[in-house]
């Protein structure tokens, strides 16, 4: 049914009750508009949604507290480590100091050095956490490893 917008004909003004609207109380309050506010927005009013107000229903992006993390964390094995040794030296970036290849992963982006992997090439390697496996494999390839970040390995 076409929802009529304007006013009744002004000729029936002064000649009965209700002028034009059926029983009393038929033209009051909200019924006669299909509810007060955002009433009936996914029910009779649902066509105005999804034309007008596409997002009003849907998730807005809030984001938990317990979600979020403080850093992503990148970590690397060894045998990574020496295929960028190797492309160091290919690219002629390679810093030597104390008869040692001085690597620095923090630099590179990486956080964790893992264990996975062999290396005999005595390095040194600048990293903020790694796996006691790692400690132990460089150490036995006569290298050192200098962990930055201060946190025990759980």
């Amino acid at each position: 049914m076409v929802v009529r917008r304007e006013k009744k004909s002004r000729k029936l003004r002064g000649r009965t009750r209700t002028m034009g609207w059926g029983s009393v109380g038929q033209h009051r309050k909200s019924g006669s508009r299909g509810g007060k506010g955002a009433a009936g927005l996914g029910k009779h009013e649902w066509t105005w949604t999804i034309k007008y107000a596409p997002d009003w229903y849907g998730k807005k992006g809030f984001i938990p507290r317990r979600t979020s993390t403080k850093y992503e964390q990148k970590a690397i094995n060894i045998g990574d480590l020496v295929e960028i040794i190797e492309k160091q030296k290919a690219e002629g970036k390679q810093i030597i100091e104390d008869n040692m290849i001085v690597v620095n992963l923090t630099s590179l982006g990486i956080t964790k050095l893992l264990g996975e992997g062999n290396i005999n090439i005595p390095v040194k390697v600048i990293v903020p956490e790694a796996s006691k496996k790692a400690i132990k494999k460089i150490e036995e390839a006569g290298g050192k490893i200098l962990v930055t970040n201060s946190m025990e390995e759980k």
